[in-house]
């Protein structure tokens, strides 16, 4: 049977581990760099994962991240960090993992091939959530699995692969092939392949976040305060938005149970009510809600 691409030897393998350590660094990076380069070729493939998973939480659906092994890590990272960077509910989120989500440094490698595991993990899915179904060689049974169930109980999917014609993608409605060379370990995919997935799941999430106007100029707007550092950056970006002194800002962040979106607008002059309303009407676009509040 022929191996898949992810299991191909790097032309820099040959004699790797007889090399001085700067020679071995410097072609672990050139591969890392050459496996970024592939995300540009799937930008529109990108776009449209992200454009699915915005429909989805403007809607009653759930962004569910599912994978196996390093694969999943970098999914289960991107779906972790949605609450904290855009403020999106916990509860919209879920994380499937072949064995589970691990609890210490243990990750029993056979649990990718449980297919039935996948299978019954995707009970839980409706119509209206999206799968980011993830997998390095695109034909990991666990993932493939999930995949094929979510479809199958009214769910979309976006399948990211590193090879090109995989069994994922028969069950994809966006079909992401990070088409990354060999790795310079060879079937190590938590290196260029993964380094290229985390890439891709970054590029949707924040695209996401951005059409969900959680984003304001550059700034994470729909983050809501619960620590001293979130705070900090909070009251910055109200102060720098609204125009107002850091004191008024931290007032206004007080108002507003440390919400930045409502924060602005509390800044801006608006009572906390009148502000909630006006970010309701423009369906929380801070920039159209000012606009509307001026």
């Amino acid at each position: 049977m022929a191996l898949p691409a992810t299991e191909h030897l790097h032309p820099a393998a040959t004699g790797l581990d007889t090399l001085p350590a700067a020679a071995v660094l410097g072609h672990l990076l050139a591969a890392q760099g050459a496996a970024v380069q592939v995300v540009a070729q799937v930008l529109p493939q990108i776009e449209a994962a992200a454009v699915m998973m915005a429909d989805a939480l403007r809607g009653d659906g759930r962004l569910v991240y599912a994978g196996a092994g390093s694969s999943a890590l970098m999914a289960v990272a991107d779906g972790l960090e949605l609450g904290g960077t855009f403020g999106v509910s916990a509860d919209r989120v879920l994380l499937l993992m072949a064995g589970g989500l691990p609890v210490d440094a243990r990750m029993p490698g056979d649990t990718e091939d449980d297919a039935d595991e996948g299978t019954r993990a995707a009970q839980v899915l409706r119509s209206g959530d999206v799968v980011i179904a993830v997998t390095a060689s695109g034909a990991t049974p666990y993932a493939v699995a999930v995949a094929k169930a979510a479809r199958a109980r009214g769910a979309k999917v976006i399948g990211i692969a590193n090879a090109v014609g995989t069994k994922l993608f028969d069950h994809a409605d966006v079909a992401i092939c990070l088409a990354t060379p060999p790795e310079v370990i060879a079937g190590s995919t938590r290196m260029g392949a993964g380094t290229a997935q985390k890439v891709a799941l970054n590029m949707m999430s924040t695209l996401m976040g951005i059409r969900l106007g959680q984003v304001h100029d550059g700034m994470m707007v729909g983050l809501v305060a619960d620590n001293e550092k979130l705070r900090g950056r909070a009251a910055a970006m109200v102060a720098r938005i609204a125009g107002v002194e850091a004191g008024v800002a931290a007032k206004a962040l007080d108002a507003a149970q440390g919400a930045v979106k409502p924060a602005v607008l509390i800044a801006l002059g608006q009572a906390p009510e009148a502000a909630l309303g006006l970010l309701s009407d423009t369906n929380g676009n801070l920039r159209a809600a000012i606009a509307r509040g001026l």
